[in-house]
């Protein structure tokens, strides 16, 4: 027994050390996105500002070189990535390979790509993206593990994806919740020390080098009480009906694949990215500029009661972020649909008359059209609570996604496992064989 403690447990401790560096690196990644995103929208708010005509060359312009890019270079990094990684989890536990879904090649596009494209003003999150960063970086540590049986592909999959929701975000119980409710669906127990020590070390790395910070800073909850019932009611009713139409409209071209626009953009993709630029720049003229970039910091001026959004901002922004999807970035839809969100909870909150500091609409709003667009409501809620440090909300946002997610299933199946159909591999039917 002693000769075979010694090399059992010397498998485990190298499984264990290769996985934390693999970890490590997901989480260095995942910042390194966030600071090349964050100077890509301060490059283009410089580019921009006072320049109302500037857009109208970047964003074509971008938009076809980001995609022409991607599909040459980087095929497979287009969009979210998150639905990449749900049918990489499926195909791994399939047997079959995710090469085409999932690899360093694609991280890096991802990465440099994404950041490439909100120069050009486009509507996208990096949230989404670094998902598939960090699943890919742990999918290519599988190979170097001691023994290949020691962990599955798919647990490691699940593991990166989850820490990469956790490092971008700073929501390391999100990431938990988001790799049960949305990428694998269950959580078995040979995973769950993987997946747990995967996000706290790739959390820390995020905390270490950006620090100890909420995504949108704090929201001051002064009094909640039994008038928050009819904003709940509200919100999760508006913010369902408009993500469920949200939802519906981004799996469009999946489902009319035979109608001619979709046709046109599977011809012509780069010309096809030409023309949502030109459309990008024209929703963001008509809307006073707010619907370019990721809308991080319009929203986090939204929360903490530095800005008032005029009633046409959630609408300018929901079109943005619907045609920088149908683009072909790569980019994700994560922060465009908190900031949907915070507009529409900004409009509410007028409508009905609400101070913000008393009861923070905008914040049921934020999580509720997650949870509407996605139909992930724990997470969603879990999100927003952990983004705004509003654990006294924690009922309350739990309640509106709910309610948003019940209006929006009847609109539209899930948007991301229904996106994950689309990276199914075409199945090649042989010939029958002559008979004797």
């Amino acid at each position: 027994m002693a000769l075979l403690r010694g090399p059992l447990s010397r498998f485990r401790w190298q499984t264990r050390i290769t996985l934390w560096l693999a970890a490590l690196f997901a989480g260095l990644m995942v910042v390194a996105f966030a600071k090349l995103a964050e100077l890509a929208l301060a490059l283009f708010a410089a580019l921009s500002l006072g320049r109302a005509w500037v857009p109208f060359l970047l964003a074509p312009a971008i938009g076809m070189l980001t995609v022409w890019l991607t599909q040459r270079y980087f095929p497979g990094a287009q969009g979210s990535g998150i639905p990449q990684v749900i049918a990489a989890t499926r195909l791994a536990a399939q047997g079959k390979a995710v090469n085409t879904l999932l690899s360093l090649r694609i991280a890096f596009g991802k990465i440099f790509l994404g950041a490439f494209a909100l120069v050009g003003g486009f509507s996208a999150g990096r949230e989404g993206p670094s998902v598939q960063v960090a699943a890919s970086i742990m999918h290519a540590v599988h190979k170097w593990l001691p023994h290949s049986r020691a962990l599955r592909v798919q647990d490691l999959i699940l593991a990166g994806g989850a820490a990469g929701i956790a490092a971008a975000f700073n929501t390391p119980l999100a990431g938990i919740v988001f790799a049960v409710e949305e990428l694998g669906r269950r959580l078995e127990a040979r995973t769950s020390g993987v997946l747990v020590s995967t996000i706290i070390l790739s959390g820390l790395v995020a905390v270490a080098l950006l620090g100890n910070y909420n995504y949108f800073g704090h929201l001051k909850i002064v009094n909640l009480n039994r008038s928050i019932v009819l904003p709940i009611i509200v919100a999760g009713i508006v913010c369902g009906l408009l993500g469920g139409l949200f939802s519906r409209l981004m799996i469009w071209p999946q489902q009319s694949k035979e109608s001619v626009i979709w046709l046109w953009r599977a011809r012509h993709p780069v010309a096809f990215a030409g023309f949502c630029g030109v459309l990008v720049a024209v929703i963001g003229w008509v809307g006073g500029s707010l619907s370019y970039g990721s809308g991080y910091q319009i929203t986090s001026q939204v929360v903490s009661g530095q800005l008032v959004l005029p009633w046409h901002a959630p609408f300018s922004r929901f079109l943005a972020t619907l045609v920088s999807y149908y683009s072909g970035i790569p980019g994700g839809i994560f922060a465009p649909s908190l900031a949907v969100g915070a507009a529409l909870g900004s409009n509410l909150a007028q409508l009905l008359g609400i101070p913000a500091e008393t009861i923070p609409i905008i914040a049921l709003c934020m999580a509720g059209f997650l949870a509407a667009v996605t139909q992930s409501p724990i997470t969603s809620a879990i999100i927003v609570m952990e983004m705004i440090d509003g654990h006294e909300m924690v009922i309350s946002l739990m309640a509106v996604t709910l309610i948003a997610k019940a209006v929006s299933s009847r609109l539209s199946p899930e948007l991301y496992q229904q996106l994950a159909l689309g990276f199914r591999p075409t199945k090649i039917i042989s010939p029958p064989e002559n008979s004797q």
